[in-house]
């Protein structure tokens, strides 16, 4: 284990924060679903709608128990806490809270609707892409830190 382990502050908050900039945008969506139900053009190629998805990414595991897509979210973050902890880099903390706070918003909302609020719909010309919500995006965005973590982390002791 390295001498130079970074603090886990950096992970905690960018866990918080993508937590609340989720249920945020999400309590907005859902105090709007009716006028977002049918769609709204924000521009060529994208919409704000309202969406219940009962599975997990692009609707896999669609019509799985609730609860058990729960277990399996709250088992990968109790793993993600872990790995948090253990970071050796600011990267890889920042991209495990970002990980951890996308999974947990996902979380709230199963506990409350049974399912997760997805909004964001791109598209080009009638083919859409499955709707997402920033969740998605912030565990997208920690899953691609961690895979770059290492060549940064090389780029910036070079420059060190």
């Amino acid at each position: 284990m390295s001498l130079n382990k970074v603090s886990p502050v950096i992970g905690v908050f960018a866990a918080l924060a993508a937590f609340a900039i989720d249920q945020i945008t999400k309590a907005i969506v859902v105090a709007n679903a009716a006028t977002l139900s049918a769609g709204i053009s924000v521009f060529p190629g994208f919409n704000l709608v309202f969406y219940r998805n009962d599975g997990v990414t692009f609707g896999m595991l669609g019509g799985a128990p609730w609860w058990s897509l729960i277990a399996l979210a709250l088992a990968i973050c109790v793993w993600l806490g872990v790995m948090l902890f253990r970071a050796e880099n600011a990267v890889e903390t920042l991209a495990y809270g970002a990980i951890i706070g996308g999974a947990l918003g996902n979380v709230i909302d199963r506990v409350r609707y049974r399912a997760v609020t997805d909004f964001l719909d791109f598209y080009i010309g009638t083919t859409h892409w499955p709707a997402f919500n920033l969740a998605d995006v912030f565990v997208v965005s920690g899953v691609g830190l961690l895979l770059a973590a290492p060549w940064i982390s090389a780029r910036r002791s070079i420059k060190s």
